[in-house]
């Protein structure tokens, strides 16, 4: 099934391994230097509009291991690929 991730994009929740707020996950260490690399090897894609601050990241393994920045909340992701499930 397929949910809206922000900016008129779709994903499959099959590709998706995880959603995480970026609140939380980007205070770590860790997360950033995550975030870092995945940024200097091209596998970030920004869905956020201009001037819009992101709220979450979402990495998926296809096509390959790719990180999309949203502008939507891990809440607000999870209700739409429920949702997805049930229509």
């Amino acid at each position: 099934m397929y949910f809206h991730a922000g900016q008129d994009f779709v994903l499959n929740t099959r590709d998706v391994l995880g959603v995480f707020d970026l609140d939380t996950a980007g205070a770590s260490r860790r997360t950033g230097d995550y975030l870092r690399r995945a940024e200097q090897e091209g596998a970030v894609v920004d869905l956020c509009a201009p001037g819009t601050l992101p709220k979450s990241f979402l990495v998926t393994d296809f096509p390959g291991e790719t990180v999309y920045v949203s502008p939507l909340s891990p809440a607000a992701l999870k209700k739409r690929a429920e949702r997805s499930q049930i229509d």
